[in-house]
């Protein structure tokens, strides 16, 4: 009897080793339900969208359960700060203003910006012609920083929302001119639903890597190269197993991945 004990405690030694028991850590994933097709919440209160699956995936690979943790996207950071998260996969765009405050891995998708309004609007590559014009973005992401340091200079006067969500309901009511964001979100979260009837893009395609960055990558607590290290050859590995372009193809129609 006092055997059973030791060659217990010898299999599960075994099996964890072998990686039986590795899907019991936990990675907590912060993300931000409010930014579809990357993830908004289903008729039943579920999170959804490309980068939920992407984030299942990558647990998946990794051998890990996925624990996700929703929070506004301006609150991500600070959570990855104080330890309420391992990690943040919410297309938060790669910048040198924000590797400054987390380590990043490399990109999982990449995206321009873009200005949406109502269909005829002619707007010149200055928008010199949006003075006065109220035009709405999501606090704390590169659109706002670019329409702070360039539209607002211009006599812009720019409303700051928590969530694109918002934005588009206030759009759609009439309360906005218009609205700046990421390109792919904006046309296939508003352009392309019923309440983005009668908008659409306007003036030029923002692809400066000063604003919109390397792509999206997931953002990583400073000093924790380990987890940077195991998420970017999880995504290798999913990329090259094609379950990557398995979930793309779910939500686009085209390669978001870019170059």
């Amino acid at each position: 009897m006092k055997k059973h004990p030791l060659i217990t405690g010898l299999a599960l030694s075994l099996l964890a080793s072998s990686g039986l028991f590795a899907a019991e850590k936990t990675l907590r994933i912060g993300i931000e339900a409010a930014y579809p097709p990357f993830a908004y919440k289903t008729d039943k209160g579920e999170i959804a969208g490309f980068d939920y699956d992407i984030g299942n995936a990558l647990c998946a690979q990794m051998q890990v359960k996925c624990q996700w943790v929703e929070g506004e996207f301006d609150g991500l950071i600070p959570s990855l700060k104080v330890k309420k998260i391992d990690a943040a996969l919410s297309s938060m765009t790669i910048t040198d203003e924000r590797k400054k405050s987390v380590n990043f891995t490399h990109k999982y998708y990449f995206t321009s910006s873009r200005l949406a309004m109502k269909q005829g609007a002619v707007v010149d590559d200055q928008y010199a012609s949006l003075k006065g014009k109220r035009i709405g973005v999501q606090r704390a992401t590169t659109t706002d920083r670019y329409a702070t340091e360039v539209m607002e200079a211009k006599g812009i006067e720019i409303v700051r929302y928590t969530s694109n969500e918002e934005i588009f309901m206030d759009l759609a009511a009439g309360r906005l001119d218009g609205v700046f964001a990421d390109t792919i979100p904006l046309e296939q979260g508003f352009l392309n639903t019923p309440n983005g009837a009668g908008f659409a893009f306007v003036g030029p395609e923002l692809k400066d890597p000063k604003y919109v960055g390397e792509g999206a990558g997931i953002a990583v607590r400073k000093g924790n190269e380990a987890l940077v290290s195991e998420l970017n050859s999880a995504i290798d590995g999913i990329r090259a197993s094609g379950e990557y372009q398995k979930i793309q193809a779910k939500y686009f129609k085209s390669d978001i991945y870019g170059d």
